[in-house]
């Protein structure tokens, strides 16, 4: 199974709570920064495909120079795994946040863009508890908070840049 490697297991980890948390922080502080709902919309679409993109890349790459270090080449496809999972988790749960701006009325739209994305980092820490057979409520809080924090900073920085 794929996840059972924990290289892989990291790559999506790290796309679902990295995709969340900047979509989230994105969306928010666009929207307070005094946009309409459309450029909302449209901001979280390029942010989500060009970072999935972005990361997928960055995942490719950094595991591809490992695997350069690692003269054994043990694992061929590694570089390319980890990459399309990280692009994939990626593009994936930034959808979580964008599709309430979509589909609901702006600028309440946005309050359930943040409730969405927190209750997934909520969930994506529990999950990550039970994978590692760790404390789940823990990992659960850990995330929530370090993501909760990230999202915070671009609503402040929308509200500090408003136009």
């Amino acid at each position: 199974m794929i996840l059972a490697n924990r290289d892989y297991v990291r790559s999506v980890l790290f796309g679902i709570e990295d995709s969340l948390v900047s979509t989230t922080g994105l969306i928010a502080g666009v929207s307070v920064g005094g946009a309409s709902k459309e450029v909302v919309i449209l901001s979280g679409i390029v942010a989500i495909a060009i970072e999935a993109v972005s990361m997928g890349a960055g995942e490719y790459l950094s595991d591809d120079a490992l695997q350069e270090l690692d003269k054994i080449k043990r694992h061929k496809e590694r570089p390319f795994v980890s990459g399309f999972l990280m692009l994939t988790s990626y593009l994936l749960a930034g959808l979580v946040p964008l599709t309430p701006v979509i589909f609901l009325s702006y600028p309440a739209s946005v309050y359930c863009s943040a409730v969405s994305a927190l209750v997934g980092l909520f969930l994506l820490g529990y999950i990550k508890g039970k994978i590692l057979k760790t404390n789940r409520l823990r990992g659960a809080l850990k995330i929530l908070i370090v993501g909760g924090v990230a999202t915070l900073l671009g609503v402040a920085v929308g509200l500090i840049f408003k136009v």
